[in-house]
């Protein structure tokens, strides 16, 4: 299986003669050969119109023999054999291949069979759409619970008999939420699409009219019959069945058929994957953007699987190497104005503010959260808690309240008039990695994948064909130029 899943991936590294004039090698990676329309799909695809920080084709080489590296490394890590990155990728993989199989004209043939259906569903009728006011019944309701709803429908009825508004009474009386709000109209229906006691009653009226009480299995109804209509033609359901279809999956429910009737016809009998590992190859050696969309995909959840192991996860563990970064790099992360480490709490009872505070003195600012919600927050919210390190500007509370801005005004929080902070107000700093932390721990995960990456440089040969590097057309600048032409013109 493994096998079939990657060999397309393995044609995309290997380097064809016949095509060498048309497609030649702009780098070798470890020896693998990348072909110049791979360099070029990754380079504009990551460096078009949207991209802030463009890269110089130059640049951009760089980067992607980094990206390639990283792949290679999983590669001999051997990640691509993982249950996991394979679910992941077949996932990904099919998505993009399924809808391929689905032949042209499928999804208007489902169209009109959903359409015939609806047709021969009406047994000649008109669709109706009702409207309703209704007073639930328990299953289990017993004597008196069903005659108290009774006496409930009925004093509705009389007050309709007496000139009440069906739509008015519906929105305040009805216990269908959904129905109510709309003054008790419901959805067009057709034959056997609701409650037969419901229906039978439904039809029978004229337009306009409305019923008298009745019982249904959940409950007693007064409905009112707000129009009647003939099926609109195919024509005019078309957009809305096909969107409807589509939202059900019809192409990937269609691919699946396609499928298994691939397998059952195949000989020897070939399974759905299999057969999915050929059709992507068909696919993606017809196109090769599509080739080159999966292959990216398929290379970045192994880049991410690998730096992720290798990089990322250790870094952020490391705290003494974290502790040591932040150490040499202090000055990078020195601040002009006053911070405060803590927290600012909003509380709905004023006596709670002071209690909060006696209660955190001598408890670890990490366990502040939890010691408030486990003493406040336990039955209710009456607590509202932000813990984090704060700058002027990110709260107006906590800018008068702990950093004593005299120009900050205090905000409050609907429902919570009340608020204190506890924590420290920092003049200088950040004293302690801990107060920056995210920053920090991301600034140290980048340098131990350079590291990482220049430890790849070393077991990894790298060659670049300038050459053929200088012949890479970049989509952006093929656009400036035909814009410059025009306007002399």
């Amino acid at each position: 299986m493994m096998k079939k899943l990657c060999s397309f991936l393995l044609l995309a590294g290997l380097f064809h003669s016949l095509y060498a004039q048309e497609d030649p090698v702009v780098m070798h990676v470890n020896g693998i050969p990348v072909p110049k329309s791979e360099f070029e799909y990754n380079y504009n695809k990551n460096n078009n119109d949207g991209v802030l920080d463009k890269k110089s084709v130059e640049e951009y080489a760089q980067l992607f023999v980094n990206y390639k590296l990283k792949v290679q490394a999983a590669l001999d890590a051997h990640l691509d054999t993982l249950s996991s990155f394979q679910k992941e990728f077949r996932t990904y993989r099919d998505q993009q291949i399924r809808p391929m199989l689905v032949p042209e004209g499928a999804v208007e043939q489902e169209c009109q069979a959903y359409y015939a259906r609806i047709k021969e569903s009406l047994q000649g009728k008109e669709l109706i759409q009702p409207s309703h006011i209704f007073i639930r019944v328990k299953q289990t309701a017993d004597m008196n619970e069903l005659e108290a709803a009774k006496v409930r429908i009925d004093s509705v009825y009389k007050a309709l008999q007496e000139g009440a508004s069906f739509e008015e009474l519906a929105k305040t009386v009805s216990q269908d939420p959904q129905s109510a709000v709309r003054g008790g109209a419901l959805p067009w229906v057709g034959p056997n699409q609701t409650l037969k006691e419901f229906e039978d009653v439904a039809y029978s009226l004229e337009v306009g009219k409305y019923s008298q009480p009745f019982l249904s299995t959940v409950g007693y109804h007064i409905v009112k019959l707000l129009g009647k209509k003939n099926l609109e033609s195919y024509e005019e359901l078309r957009p809305n069945i096909k969107r409807y279809l589509e939202s059900q999956g019809v192409a990937d429910h269609i691919a699946a058929r396609m499928l298994d009737s691939m397998s059952q016809q195949s000989t020897p009998q070939k399974t759905v994957e299999e057969i999915l590992d050929e059709k992507t190859e068909q696919f993606c050696a017809q196109d090769m953007e599509l080739k080159y969309l999966i292959q990216e995909y398929h290379d970045g959840l192994l880049l991410f699987e690998e730096c992720q192991r290798e990089v990322w996860d250790p870094a952020s563990k490391d705290t003494l190497g974290i502790a040591n970064y932040f150490k040499k790099n202090k000055k990078q992360y020195e601040w002009k104005e006053p911070h405060f480490r803590g927290m600012i709490y909003y509380c709905q009872n004023a006596k709670d503010v002071k209690a909060i505070q006696k209660l955190l003195k001598k408890v670890p600012e990490e366990k502040w959260t939890t010691t408030v919600r486990e003493a406040f927050n336990k039955d209710s919210v009456t607590v509202r808690m932000e813990r984090r390190m704060f700058k002027k500007g990110d709260n107006p509370n906590v800018d008068m309240l702990a950093l004593k801005d005299k120009s900050a005004e205090m905000v409050p929080i609907e429902g919570y008039p009340y608020a204190g902070v506890i924590g420290k107000k920092l003049k200088k700093g950040p004293s302690d990695w801990t107060d920056i932390g995210n920053q920090v721990v991301t600034d140290y995960q980048r340098e131990r994948e350079d590291e990482f990456v220049a430890q790849l440089r070393k077991r990894y040969p790298v060659e670049i064909h300038e050459d053929v590097l200088k012949t890479v057309r970049s989509i952006s600048n093929d656009k400036d130029t035909s814009e410059k032409s025009e306007k002399k013109e």
